[in-house]
């Protein structure tokens, strides 16, 4: 009996804590350890967006990475001054360690200076992304 209370109680942390991840996942907000961290054109190896740029930072083998390219191409085709860039993980490791990236898809949306200003990890709703923008420029 008891092995059956502990199996029980095992499953619905482990079922809370899915429910938690899924839900932060995506989700673009304001991270106070990125205050102050700025970007570089010559540190993306592109050239910064008018308005924003949304910079991705990807992986070879993650699924969602190509959805969230898509996302991301889509928004940048419809906001005008906003450019998205997209950064291969494992090519760029001093960086990944410099921005605390922990997980691909992981995007940063930098205002007109390079600056961070919003994150994302986890594949973003094309909504959010949109509102985030709002608040860079």
């Amino acid at each position: 009996m008891t092995g059956l209370v502990v199996c029980v109680v095992v499953l619905a942390v482990a079922s809370a804590y899915g429910v938690l991840q899924r839900r932060r996942s995506g989700r673009v907000r304001v991270r106070g350890r990125d205050d102050g961290k700025r970007l570089a054109a010559a540190e993306l190896g592109e050239e910064l967006g008018e308005r924003a740029t949304l910079v991705q930072f990807s992986s070879a083998f993650c699924a969602p990475c190509r959805a969230t390219r898509r996302v991301l191409g889509e928004v940048a085709g419809m906001v005008p001054g906003v450019t998205h860039i997209e950064i291969d993980a494992e090519d760029n490791l001093d960086l990944v360690r410099r921005l605390d990236i922990l997980k691909t898809p992981t995007v940063l949306v930098l205002d007109a200076d390079g600056n961070v200003v919003r994150r994302a990890t986890g594949q973003p709703r094309k909504a959010d992304v949109i509102a985030a923008l709002g608040e860079a420029v």
